[in-house]
């Protein structure tokens, strides 16, 4: 880079905001994260708490963190029943007013703003009304039914754009996944946890979800490399982009292989809602901390819902697959993929070797 980029992420503890903080600031680049959670793992970046839902407190306190030529947008207010609280309003006009907060106050503080990345996800494609039958999802492929706080946040920003002289991405990854503690969305975690408990109770591993989809998935240091060549990019100014691992599979097909990487049994599925019978299962999850010795995160912390769970493993829902194409961002430029067995494989004895998940 001919001069030093200065990045402000927010959401910088969460699965993106934080993968996004490591690699940035791997790369060089002058990272400041914001979260109203301290970082659980190791980073170049600066960390700042900021309530970016008041706008007094958010333009005071970006103003003291200084100048800054990029912003990256992954901060997210989540009900507490996550996959029914995607449509209440207090959800859209929350999410909505983040990023006004934000961006506006930025502006302020940074006359020499370049870029800012918007992070949505396959909700944009209207995976969470129902299956589209329009697979494999593209960026042309046009709006679903609202509400939908992504579209609030990008018609807003597309708004401010117009007279200004920093250009936006959006980037729309499916789920993703990673080692990182303390995300409700994190599909890794729910899986690691399910197994433990599942092991701890004396019974063999069995996916717990609906029939067989054909599903994809994105590890969170893709989205990462994503974002952070979308910020210099010619060919991602003011443009959408899917990203994603780049392979396809079936969850009932891999779940042997997380039976072997925790050293236990495996029988065919049977189809249960997490949601509801893994409520009672914070005793059992202490008494495997003590156990193995694990780091002291508690149940909650590990797995906020499994609400989320339930609704990627196709419980009560039809097996239609959803995919997304990536084939613009290819074009465009960025190329980064990963197997997705190999990325579960990695995550897990990751979370083993930091004695968050037991061996």
């Amino acid at each position: 880079m001919a001069k030093k980029q200065r990045v402000l992420i927010a959401g910088g503890t969460g699965m993106v905001g934080g993968a996004t903080a490591q690699y940035m600031s791997k790369i060089g680049w002058d990272v400041v994260a914001l979260s109203r959670r301290k970082p659980n793992f190791e980073s170049g970046a600066t960390f700042a708490s900021v309530d970016l839902t008041d706008p007094k407190q958010c333009e005071e306190r970006i103003a003291e963190l200084g100048a800054f030529t990029h912003v990256v947008y992954s901060a997210l207010h989540e009900m507490p029943q996550i996959v029914k609280g995607w449509a209440e309003d207090d959800q859209i006009r929350t999410n909505l007013a983040m990023v006004v907060n934000l961006v506006q106050a930025v502006e302020k503080s940074s006359p020499e703003l370049e870029h800012i990345t918007l992070m949505q996800g396959a909700k944009a494609y209207g995976v969470h009304l129902g299956n589209s039958r329009m697979m494999p999802a593209k960026e042309s492929h046009g709006r679903f039914m609202p509400p939908n706080f992504y579209y609030n946040q990008e018609d807003w920003l597309r708004e401010r754009q117009k007279n200004a002289r920093w250009a936006w991405t959006v980037i729309r990854p499916p789920a993703v996944c990673s080692a990182g503690v303390g995300t409700p969305l994190n599909m890794t975690m729910s899986i690691g946890v399910f197994c433990a408990i599942s092991r701890e109770l004396g019974i063999p591993l069995r996916f717990p979800g609906g029939e067989p989809a054909i599903y994809e998935v994105c590890d969170a240091e893709i989205v990462a490399k994503s974002v952070a060549w979308a910020a210099t990019a010619e060919t991602a100014r003011n443009q959408i982009f899917n990203v994603a691992n780049g392979d396809h599979f079936q969850w009932p097909y891999i779940w042997p292989m997380f039976a072997e990487i925790f050293n236990m049994p495996h029988a065919l599925p049977h189809s249960i809602q997490l949601g509801q019978v893994m409520l009672d299962k914070a005793p059992v999850w202490e008494r495997i901390v003590q156990k193995h010795g694990l780091k002291p995160h508690g149940y909650k912390e590990l797995v906020p819902s499994w609400d989320f769970a339930d609704f990627a493993m196709r419980y009560g829902r039809p097996s239609n697959p959803t995919l997304m194409s990536t084939v613009k961002i290819r074009k465009a430029g960025f190329h980064d993929c990963v197997d997705t067995e190999q990325m579960f494989t990695d995550q897990l004895r990751a979370l083993q070797a930091a004695k968050v998940l037991p061996a």
